[in-house]
């Protein structure tokens, strides 16, 4: 990235403000739904006490190393399809879509093949002696979000792909409508059923398995730029799979042991206490609100960086990476301020112990106050690197910091007797880190090169 100014003529650009507005501001509602949905999970959980809030909070911390394999595909399919849409080449962004619905989908049944019999064995090798009352509910709440993994694979894919072609919109309205049937299942099976996280994890599954559905109808139109004809007309094409798997393996690697060194301090966290526990699942949870818009301005940088190298315009690729962290930063700012405010009326919603609320809040605030000026180089310039095909680079520099600082410090400051905010410093540290690298690589142009059709 250029140091000085980078000035293009608009008619030179290739995305005008209003384009990059219609595709930011769905996604942004997106992770709002999102978020909001997963917060009413929790307040909804932990109507059945502290032990359900904290068997739920361990199980999505495991299953989130999952998801992120799907967001690894995901993500490798949207910058092929992106760098072919730059190049005009419709007929290859359609075929790469085909190979990245087949991919996805095989390691979601590959993951519930392995996972259904192997549950307690699992949630007791990661996490360690974990109380009864906490693994009764984890086991139960784990089956239903394995059953629920073909249905988020095939809607992540294929959002990734609608956000490729721009069309962040009809994410959203599916999104929208997932969230709905999860939470009304929520309300119905937890409160009218007395199911409890069973409940959960059985709206989790439907809510999951209809927005699939939905998304595999409307990416077979064929007026879409990207659209997969024939999807149960089965067909592999090896080149294709190797171009997504140049970035979606460097990626899902990265995301793995990421989430891999999560689950390490998780199960660091464990050993807290259930207290410990629950105050990490509402930090956790209301700390994702100031995140959101730098979020979906990361997803939708795939879609512009992708199709700017795809097009060869790397001065163009500077010229968005500039303006995107820049909005970022803004964002975050402008959430971040409010919640310091808000932060002891939030964390009341929650039924836990005071003494879960207090630990709780004390973590947010300094969550809060540290996200102004880390979190974005961290998080959003490794996003624009990705785009690039980059992706080798950001995953060598993720893994280095999580499991030297993140995790290395964690277990240093737990010796401390820091306990559960020693654990969030030492998060603090690898993203300073991170963030370091990842914007040293964008500014020195590090990342050109590496258009990978």
């Amino acid at each position: 990235m250029h140091k000085h100014t980078i000035r293009i003529p608009q008619e030179q650009l290739l995305f005008s403000r209003q384009y990059l507005i219609s595709l930011i501001l769905p996604l942004i509602a997106e992770q709002v739904l999102a978020i909001t949905i997963g917060l009413a999970d929790t307040m909804m959980v932990s109507q059945s006490g502290e032990a359900a809030v904290s068997g739920v909070s361990l199980v999505d911390s495991l299953s989130n190393l999952f998801i992120q394999l799907f967001g690894a595909f995901a993500t490798g399919g949207a910058v092929i399809s992106s760098q072919y849409l730059g190049q005009k080449n419709q007929i290859h962004a359609s075929l790469a879509a085909k190979q990245l619905i087949y991919v996805s989908l095989f390691s979601a049944v590959a993951l519930i093949a392995f996972g259904i019999p192997f549950r307690p064995i699992i949630l007791r090798t990661i996490f360690g002696d974990i109380e009864g009352q906490v693994m009764r509910p984890a086991v139960h709440y784990f089956l239903f979000v394995l059953l629920s993994f073909p249905g988020l694979a095939i809607f992540n894919s294929c959002a990734a792909l609608f956000r490729s072609m721009g069309n962040s919109k009809a994410t959203m309205k599916v999104s929208l409508l997932m969230n709905v049937i999860h939470i009304t299942g929520n309300a119905w099976l937890i409160f009218g059923m007395g199911l409890g996280v069973m409940g959960a994890g059985i709206s989790t599954f439907v809510a999951r398995s209809t927005a699939a559905i939905i998304m595999l109808v409307m990416i077979h139109k064929k007026r879409h730029p990207i659209h997969v004809d024939n999807i149960f007309a089965f067909e592999w094409r090896p080149i294709l799979i190797k171009k997504i798997l140049r970035i979606a393996v460097p990626s899902g690697i990265e995301n793995s042991m990421f989430q891999i060194g999560k689950l390490s301090v998780q199960s660091l966290t464990a050993s807290f206490g259930t207290v410990a526990l629950a105050a990490n699942a509402i930090s956790s949870a209301l700390a994702g609100f100031s995140n959101i818009p730098g979020n979906a301005i990361g997803l939708a940088s795939i879609t512009v960086i992708g199709q700017c190298v795809g097009a060869g315009e790397y001065r163009q690729v500077s010229y968005y990476s500039k303006r995107f962290i820049i909005l970022v930063y803004a964002s975050v700012f402008a959430l971040c301020v409010p919640m310091l405010f808000l932060a002891h009326p939030l964390i009341q919603l929650f039924h836990v112990s005071e003494a879960a609320s207090t630990l709780a809040e004390q973590v947010l605030m300094l969550n809060l106050l540290v996200s102004l000026v880390f979190w974005p180089p961290s998080f959003t310039v490794g996003n624009f690197l990705r785009a690039t095909g980059d992706a080798r680079f950001t995953m060598t520099i993720s893994m280095l910091s999580m499991w030297v600082f993140r995790v290395g410090l964690s277990y240093l400051f737990a010796s401390f007797g820091w306990g559960l905010q020693g654990v969030w410093i030492a998060m603090y540290v690898d993203w300073l880190v991170r963030g370091i690298a990842f914007s040293s690589r964008l500014i020195n142009g590090g990342w050109k090169n590496k258009q990978v059709v």
